[in-house]
């Protein structure tokens, strides 16, 4: 039965009509804003969601609707929505690519079934549990740890002020300890210390010292430098400490691995039980593709199961990931697919699947291997829908729904409906983009110096060191997992601290916030609020006195449960607005202060003629955001959005580093070259900007290109090539110049 949609109105849609056939993909598309992924997640999915949530139970159906009706006359057809999206797969410290794949699970059976010695017990195979955990750091792999150069000046003596530690300075009581002590020389330089004189310094203990107070002289037992620093910042509990005090003591800490377990986070006994002459971290340790052959060895239906498991995440193309890599590290393209993973071995059939922007973080390499995935869970008797603006993704649609025309309130229509046929035919601008395809650019800017990259050996990284010419535009490219984000955001950004980075992380900020309180125009715009109608400015912030008393600002009713997810609902009292119906009585130039917020940000600039405002507001429209209206939550960006708006706050800088992190994530296709005329006059004006990127329309507009590979993981961790985008057409060994081959025809 097909899924039928009729009068939606969420967000931006305009009274939406629209039937998505049985069994097949379905792939939206349109500009940034249009609407699409309204129709997909906000109606489509909330709505699913809410069926299946009012069938669990009286109290869930009757007490705590979690979901909303959203606004539509009708929702028909629907089946069970299995949701894949964007949102960072999260988790603590302790999860891995091996906890949330469920397969570090099966490798544990594994060894408490076959390993030599074993107990027999799965829980002496886990980090997380005290029976298999490394009792020195508590299965984290990683300690805080005093860090001895910074507590010292070795050149200097102890009479000399060679501590540095603040409670330590001459003549206090606790260098009085170290200093009166017979066994050290207070007055030679540390550097010239024994190998003894040093143990005592740091980890002496035994004998008493005098220490001179303001009353009398007493006796105090001698302990070390660093064993009492341990005792007294490490072994307790330091939250009574005032933030001073945490903020001094931390300057002489660092994280470093284990120094018992070396960051395997589990035990010596557990680390002597091995299968093939391996332990169980160490297997852990290698690539996916490396630990597939490795099991493939053994006999045994467990190992079987593992392996089954780690060849679906190897088709996706992750097979570069070590079981246990932190997820806390993952990508937001390499979190969406392994989320994909857990369906992959589903033999349920008639469900809707539903995906947002599953190419995102993919080389086009890897793009026909999720386009296999998509295919086959069609082929299973399951519904897909597909937010996308890959052209290979669009490509393998059975059926194409348009969104727009343009994005915010310009948006919000179905403006083609159709077959891949039928769209190249249209005179949508998605259909116009997929008709353009541009060649590299003829001439490129002259590098006016170089930023150097030495011996780069973080993860996969081979001791790579590359130049990164200044005053031009650099792509930085190659396959999922050839080692850019950590050439770029990792060592780069370690060797050159003073570049601006601007990736797809979370905004710091509340759930309150949004474009209007990040770009600080709220302020002014209160100020301007409170001049006009002589009330003050509290009276127009829906965090203070101007709050609806009934949501307390935040325009909807969110109810804490300790066992479920908050549940939240829209605010009757304010209808979504945030204020008080008396203050929206106070207007500015015919607006009320929720009117402003609801303006989009290309309306707002020529509202605001001031010059603390406009240029603010002007940054968002350069970047591409100017459909966001001021009041939008952050928290319902996409990463792509929260990369431009963080942008937007950097744009009047000059003589300066940008480092962006796949920008073109969430772009149509139309709106590249918006972002590549930002990039250019940014270039233009004197800055040097370096792009991570997978996306062909970039990369060809680049002054140059540092490619890495020639594969991912493993096989990655090398510079393949450097040059302009003109010399990579020609490179036969860069995967990424076989792919631009094809793109520029």
């Amino acid at each position: 039965m097909p899924i039928r949609i009729a009068g939606a109105r969420v967000h931006n849609l305009k009274d939406v009509t629209l039937t998505l056939p049985e069994s097949k993909i379905t792939v939206f598309v349109g500009v940034s804003g249009s609407g699409k992924s309204s129709i997909v997640f906000d109606t489509v999915a909330v709505e699913s969601q809410r069926q299946l949530n009012a069938s669990y139970s009286w109290f869930i159906r009757n007490q705590l609707p979690k979901y909303e009706r959203p606004q539509a006359d009708a929702i028909e057809g629907l089946t069970t929505a299995v949701i894949v999206d964007q949102q960072p797969i999260g988790g603590n410290s302790r999860s891995t690519v091996g906890t949330i794949t469920d397969v570090a699970p099966v490798l544990r059976a594994l060894f408490a079934r076959h390993a030599e010695p074993t107990t027999g017990l799965v829980s002496s195979y886990s980090f997380n549990d005290p029976r298999g955990m490394c009792p020195e750091c508590e299965g984290m792999g990683r300690t805080v740890q005093p860090d001895v150069e910074r507590m010292l000046d070795k050149s200097k003596s102890l009479n000399g002020g060679a501590i540095l530690l603040p409670t330590y300075k001459v003549g206090t009581p606790d260098w009085q300890i170290l200093a009166g002590d017979s066994r050290l020389d207070a007055d030679k330089p540390l550097r010239k210390y024994t190998k003894d004189e040093w143990h005592t310094l740091l980890h002496g203990t035994g004998g008493k010292v005098e220490v001179k107070t303001k009353n009398a002289t007493i006796k105090i037992n001698y302990e070390g430098l660093v064993d009492k620093f341990v005792r007294l910042n490490l072994k307790r509990d330091t939250s009574t400490l005032s933030e001073k005090t945490r903020e001094a003591i931390q300057q002489f800490m660092t994280e470093g691995l284990c120094p018992l377990c070396h960051g395997a986070r589990l035990s010596q006994e557990t680390l002597n039980s091995r299968i093939d002459g391996r332990n169980i971290a160490e297997m852990s340790g290698l690539s996916i593709d490396e630990l597939i052959p490795v099991l493939a060895k053994l006999d045994s239906p467990i190992a079987e199961t593992a392996r089954t498991a780690l060849e679906r995440i190897s088709g996706m193309g992750l097979g570069y990931l070590t079981l246990d890599r932190p997820t806390v590290t993952l990508s937001g393209g390499e979190g969406q697919r392994l989320k994909m993973v857990r369906h992959l071995g589903s033999t349920l059939t008639h469900l809707t699947y539903i995906f947002d922007e599953p190419s995102v973080g993919l080389h086009p390499r890897d793009v026909g291997r999720l386009n296999e995935l998509l295919k086959g869970l069609r082929d299973k008797g399951n519904t897909v829908l597909v937010v996308e603006h890959d052209p290979d993704v669009i490509d393998i649609a059975d059926h194409v729904v348009e969104v727009g025309p343009g994005a915010g309130g310009h948006g919000g229509e179905i403006v083609f409906e159709g077959t891949v046929a039928a769209l190249a035919k249209a005179a949508t601008r998605t259909a116009t983009a997929l008709g353009e395809r541009g060649a590299v650019k003829k001439t490129f800017r002259k590098a006016g110096g170089q930023l150097s990259i030495k011996d780069a050996d973080l993860h996969n990284l081979k001791n790579v060191s590359v130049d990164i010419p200044t005053g031009v535009l650099t792509a930085v490219t190659g396959v999922a997992g050839s080692g850019k984000t950590s050439l770029i955001s990792g060592v780069f950004a370690a060797q050159h601290p003073a570049a601006t980075f601007v990736d797809q992380g979370p905004i710091t900020a509340s759930s309150r916030s949004n474009p209007a309180t990040y770009l600080e125009l709220m302020d002014g715009i209160r100020k301007l609020f409170a001049k006009a109608s002589g009330q003050p400015e509290a009276l127009f912030s829906f965090n203070s006195k101007g709050a609806c008393e009934e949501c307390q600002g935040r325009g909807v009713i969110i109810t804490e449960i300790a066992f479920m997810d908050p549940v939240t609902t829209h605010c009757e009292t304010c209808h979504g607005r945030r204020f008080k119906e008396s203050v929206l009585e106070h207007q500015l130039r015919g607006k009320s202060i929720a009117d402003v917020l609801e303006l989009p940000a290309e309306e707002a600039v020529g509202f605001f003629t001031e010059k603390a405002l406009k240029p603010k507001l002007q940054g968002l429209v350069d970047v591409g955001l100017g459909y966001l209206t001021l009041g939008q939550p952050l928290s319902t960006l996409s990463g792509g959005e929260r990369q431009r708006i963080k942008l937007a706050t950097q744009l009047h800088r000059t003589s300066s580093v940008y480092v962006l992190d796949e920008p073109t994530t969430g772009l149509h296709m139309a709106d590249v070259g918006t972002l590549m005329a930002l990039l250019n006059r940014i270039v233009d004006d004197g800055n040097t900007v370096v792009v991570i990127e997978h996306n062909l329309d970039v990369v060809r507009q680049a002054d140059w290109v540092i490619d890495l590979g020639p594969d991912g993981g493993a096989g990655g961790g090398e510079v393949v090539f450097t040059g302009t985008p003109k010399q990579l057409l020609a490179n036969k060994k860069s995967v990424t110049g076989e792919y631009l081959r094809k793109y520029v025809g």
